[in-house]
């Protein structure tokens, strides 16, 4: 998520405002975070986490 995070900073600071690497960046990094949300909640609904 975090080379994300800074790959889409580069490209915004590059590329402008009509970027379609910065979109992709964040496709990329809400994936991740959903990704880990669903995770956290599946280690704590089996009790793997506490």
């Amino acid at each position: 998520m975090l080379l994300s995070l800074a790959a889409g900073a580069g490209y915004l600071l590059r590329d402008g405002t009509s970027s379609k690497r910065l979109l992709t960046s964040l496709k990329w990094r809400i994936g991740f975070a959903a990704l880990l949300l669903v995770l956290i909640t599946y280690g704590f609904l089996s009790g793997q986490l506490t």
